[in-house]
């Protein structure tokens, strides 16, 4: 797959991130599964990921900010 199908541009996930004032770090620490850095890095700058792993995302964010976000929020693909 080319590079520019997989890279579809900064995501509102992103935007989220920054409204709450937290860092790919606040995500990672409030996971309690397997999530890195370079998975939350990959989802901010639009990188297209699996199902598994936005699920990851999307439930530390959830843990994180104490609110709930669901996919079509955060993610336009």
């Amino acid at each position: 797959m080319p590079e520019e199908e997989r890279n579809l541009g900064v995501q509102p996930i992103g935007q989220v991130l920054e409204e709450l004032g937290l860092k790919t770090h606040d995500l990672v620490a409030a996971s309690t599964e397997q999530l890195t850095h370079k998975m939350v890095a990959r989802a901010v700058k639009g990188r297209r990921l699996t199902k598994n792993t936005r699920g990851k995302v999307i439930r530390a964010l959830n843990s994180a900010a104490g609110r709930s976000f669901d996919e079509d929020r955060l993610f336009t693909y």
